[in-house]
């Protein structure tokens, strides 16, 4: 019996994780992450897009495990903020910020403009063959901050990120729905079909070599 392809998911980032467990259930595949293979590759997010952080780091990961790999680059953009915090979302507060002080510091920026403070969640994901070409699929939930925090199913700038439609946070949602909704959800949905046919590839390699 022939095992099954492995994944490389390129995060460390454990919310991440249990959501990308969650999202790729039906690629049919073993999802692995770095540290199940031993990799600590710190990968330098210098790039002025999404797309451009997420190919780097899923290139930098296909390089040092040889398998097909996939990397995200995704945050938060305010309208009010000229689209801040963009590509610096996870180190918008400074070096060694952690979530709360991130959040923090984005609602002193915000206090004093008037609702609705429209936003959206960017995701792009770069998925890469070793030695091979690259793929993008892309996803946004749209919404609006509150100045309250509020929630505590999730992480980042969800406690703070209403969606539109809802009265609720992000962090308020059941993980089951967020997962439906959310901007690495949408991403997910659209990168399936482009690792099915890649796996599909992989799979008849494999058999055929």
């Amino acid at each position: 019996m022939m095992t099954k392809p492995r994944l490389l998911v390129a995060t460390t980032n454990a919310g991440k994780q249990r959501e990308y467990r969650e999202l790729l259930r039906e690629v049919p595949a073993e999802i692995v992450f770095p540290g199940d293979l031993g990799i600590a590759l710190e990968v330098e997010e210098d790039g002025t897009t999404f797309r451009e952080n997420a190919a780097k780091k899923a290139a930098a990961l296909a390089r040092a495990s040889g398998l097909l790999s996939l990397a995200d680059d995704s945050g938060l953009e305010v309208d009010a903020l000229g689209g801040e915090p963009g590509v610096r979302s996870s180190r918008y507060a400074g070096p060694g910020a952690d979530d709360p002080r991130r959040r923090e510091f984005l609602l002193e920026k915000l206090r004093g403009i008037p609702a609705p403070r429209k936003a959206r969640f960017v995701c792009v994901i770069a998925i890469t063959i070793p030695g091979g070409g690259i793929s993008f699929a892309e996803g946004e939930c749209r919404g609006e901050i509150t100045l309250t925090q509020r929630g505590s199913n999730g992480f980042g700038y969800d406690p703070v990120f209403q969606p539109e439609g809802r009265q609720v946070t992000l962090a308020e949602l059941p993980p089951d729905e967020k997962n439906r909704i959310s901007h690495r959800a949408r991403a997910a949905a659209a990168a399936i079909p482009i690792l099915r046919t890649l796996l599909d590839s992989e799979s008849a390699r494999r058999e055929h070599p």
